[in-house]
């Protein structure tokens, strides 16, 4: 806890930091653009929407198409982060961060390295560094594994948000998330190692990560064709995802209103985590829209949560509210999170498959209590 309070007042507060996150969003506006450009080549006005369309628009507010304004930035970052990888950019930043973590976190070298690298990997990619040593650990550190990269977001889902969320939390919101996932990883292993106890550490040189791609246009290549892959995932998800929304809400329709409003999912997934997210430090009265936020990010993704809280119609918060869920909802807490790690780890490790399954809803739990907490502490600063 202590970690985190230092580590959040550092990056909140430290003038050279925050200077350089106003730099960093920048960055983020002009990736944006690039990816605004190579999109409109493709697919012309509907990238763009209102003003290059070859007709008259009668409602702007409608022009808007998610699928090729917004997502496709997924597939531009997965090939810049792929290139970033191989010109060992990311590599030096992911070290440096492990040998801080490692000995105040008391954890060992290919722990510290993968947890580190969830920052700015997913959450399959990052244990990909460690894969080999992933048969000898330990309960605990497949669980701290787990627990770290469902507690935080990749970088390329980073700028997405960026993107989505900056006319209500303005420029600076790349600092926000990054600061979000950096907090968070103390939080994730100290839940971790509450939920399974242990002082074994895997002690391992960790592994030269700078052969991942064998040249810059393998790098590219590879990157888009990976980001290619979590668009149409991406995409596919949120279509099923708010299907299911819409049947669910139709089937409780036939119940009758409750206090003068029709009973929903929502509603239902706010009462259940309103109480959590009074704990976090939001009002009473704003707990139910809070805990509906969370209730959705653990039920379904974060990435429909996100949507959720920008849409400030619905979801009233005042400017602290709004500013603790954007760090409670910054991470991959979700089922489809568990299945996601599942399958990708035991595809890496099979013979440890059973320790994973056994694990995996301790990682879910732990790594929203660390979300949350991580929203606290923001909250109290």
């Amino acid at each position: 806890v202590v970690i985190q309070v230092v580590l959040a007042y550092m990056l909140i507060n430290l003038p050279i930091i925050s200077s350089f996150f106003e730099y960093l969003s920048y960055g983020v506006m002009t990736l944006k653009d690039a990816n605004d450009y190579g999109t409109a080549f493709v697919f012309g006005y509907l990238a763009d929407g209102a003003p290059n369309a070859p007709f008259e628009i009668s409602n702007e507010a409608n022009t808007f198409i998610f699928a090729f304004g917004g997502l496709t930035l997924i597939i531009v970052m997965s090939a810049i982060s792929a290139l970033l990888w191989h010109w060992r950019v990311i590599p030096v930043l992911v070290n440096a961060l492990a040998v801080i973590f490692k000995k105040p976190l008391d954890v060992g070298g290919p722990v510290g390295l993968s947890a580190t690298a969830n920052i700015f990997l997913g959450q399959v990619e990052a244990p990909l560094l460690v894969r080999p040593y992933l048969a000898t650990m330990s309960k605990n550190e497949l669980l701290i594994l787990m627990t770290v990269g469902m507690s935080t977001i990749a970088g390329s889902v980073m700028v997405i948000y960026t993107t989505m969320l900056a006319p209500i939390y303005g420029l600076g919101l790349i600092g926000h998330f990054l600061t979000a996932s950096l907090i968070s990883v103390p939080a994730a292993i100290m839940y971790a190692n509450m939920m399974i106890p242990s002082d074994t550490k895997t002690e391992f040189p960790a592994e030269d990560s700078s052969k991942m791609y064998s040249s810059t246009v393998d790098a590219i290549t590879r990157g888009t064709q990976s980001g290619i892959d979590i668009f149409l995932n991406v995409a596919a998800m949120l279509i099923v995802v708010m299907a299911l929304v819409f049947l669910v809400n139709a089937m409780l329709g036939v119940f009758p209103d409750i206090q003068g409003q029709p009973l929903t999912m929502e509603r239902i997934v706010g009462w259940i985590f309103a109480p959590l997210a009074w704990c976090m430090g939001i009002p009473w009265q704003e707990s139910q829209a809070a805990g509906e936020l969370l209730g959705v990010k653990t039920i379904l993704n974060e990435f429909v949560a996100y949507i959720y809280l920008a849409d400030t119609s619905t979801y009233v918060l005042s400017e602290k509210s709004s500013l603790i869920m954007l760090y409670a909802l910054c991470g991959f807490a979700n089922f489809s999170s568990v299945g996601i790690l599942l399958s990708g780890m035991s595809a890496m490790v099979p013979e440890r498959r059973e320790d994973l399954i056994a694990v995996s809803v301790k990682a879910l739990w732990a790594a929203l209590l660390a979300s949350c907490m991580t929203g606290f502490i923001v909250g109290i600063l």
